[in-house]
């Protein structure tokens, strides 16, 4: 089976680590390191919400665990993905981007740590916040941008927008709006592969307030009985919409729900890249060898609002500038520089050829069409002579 460039490149230098990496974690003992927040919370809903959010923290190796294509590699998606949804944020604020828009700023290590941990061939699918992803996968930011402006060279042709990018070719089977649905149809994706013996499997990534949805402990149950190639991905942001897990979860510690079902589970530090990586490799592995699904808990950060409406008045400027002091972008930079794996002037092309593609992705939607009335008849029906009325 084909690998991506970045897992070639991982494997090549990762090849002596294989001890236990490959066993499930014991339930229940499995911890994450955890950096202290600011003390000067004012309020008891910011208390709570800190007590939610307490997170771990970004840091650079003292030795690298990969190779320089890797970490160079991950820098370059990471800055691509941040520099994207920056200027996407920039064009909704001028009314360019309409509708609803989630941007991802502050997690792009749980996508850059997943998608190096596995193959071209494997399935994702997520939530509606879902512009990194398929970046990182290889669709193009034209593409991307386009649908965001709903033109019809959009990925989506114009009709999903932000919160249903989809690109069949790159594998990433969508961006999907209804809270938790992604995940009965992430265990389908994973049925058909098992079913069809392809040795792909899915991951299935979303939010934490996806986690209180029915669907996903039926999903789990299915997936644990059937030994269903899924690796389940909590993004833990600490705040769903707009309101900590504290306030929202007799559950607290997400990661702990797939152990109702002898799931094997684990939180990862996701504002490290690395840890990522090397979480979802361990539970690819397990798919691969029949074991059945996974649940991970990536304990992350966002460092907008919700939505482009969501001005965050849940949580302090001290707790957001306490994030973005452990940014997983800058600790992978620091990991490069301070193991001479390319210099600052080597960086500093990489961010100024992605500030180009990404003003071209702009320009190219800017001169893009509209889709035309009739596209309102195509892709409602797989079978092309469905009998529907149009009149």
């Amino acid at each position: 089976m084909a690998e991506t460039k970045v897992q070639a490149a991982a494997k090549a230098s990762n090849s002596a680590k294989k001890t236990s990496a490959t066993k499930a974690p014991a339930k229940g003992k499995a911890k994450v390191e955890t950096a202290q927040q600011p003390q000067n919370v004012k309020t008891a809903v910011n208390k709570e919400a800190k007590a939610a959010t307490d997170g771990p923290k970004a840091s650079s190796p003292a030795t690298p665990e990969y190779s320089k294509e890797t970490y160079l590699t991950w820098y370059e998606q990471m800055v691509l993905m941040r520099k994207f949804e920056e200027k996407a944020g920039q064009l909704y604020g001028q009314q360019k981007i309409k509708g609803f828009c989630h941007l991802y700023i502050g997690q792009e290590a749980c996508v850059a740590g997943t998608v190096s941990a596995l193959t071209k061939d494997d399935k994702h699918i997520t939530a509606y916040r879902d512009h990194a992803h398929p970046l990182a996968l290889g669709t193009s930011p034209n593409a991307i941008m386009a649908e965001l402006y709903a033109k019809a060279t959009g990925c989506s042709k114009g009709k999903g927008g932000s919160m249903h990018i989809f690109d069949k070719e790159v594998n990433f089977i969508g961006g999907h709006g209804i809270v938790g649905a992604q995940v009965p149809m992430g265990a389908g994706i994973a049925f058909a592969e098992k079913y069809n013996k392809t040795g792909n499997l899915c991951v299935c990534s979303m939010g934490d307030g996806a986690v209180r949805q029915g669907a996903l402990h039926e999903a789990f149950n299915m997936a644990m009985l059937w030994k269903l190639p899924v690796i389940f991905v909590i993004e833990n942001n600490g705040y769903a919409m707009g309101t900590s897990v504290q306030r929202t979860s007799n559950v607290t510690e997400l990661y702990t729900l797939g152990e109702s079902y002898d799931m094997p589970s684990e939180p990862v530090n996701a504002m490290n890249v690395e840890e990522v990586h090397e979480a979802v490799s361990r539970a690819a592995e397990r798919a691969r060898a029949g074991e059945g699904p996974t649940l991970l808990e990536f304990k992350t950060y966002r460092y907008k609002g919700h939505s482009m409406s969501d001005p965050a008045k849940y949580r302090t400027k001290d707790e957001l500038e306490d994030y973005r002091s452990r940014d997983s972008i800058e600790a992978v930079r620091h990991t490069i520089l301070t193991h001479n794996m390319a210099t600052e002037a080597d960086l500093e092309a990489i961010d100024e050829k992605i500030k180009a593609q990404v003003q071209e992705s702009v320009e190219f939607a800017e001169k893009s069409d509209y889709p035309t009335a009739d596209e309102l008849y195509h892709d409602v029906y797989v079978q092309q002579d469905y009998p529907y009325i149009r009149d």
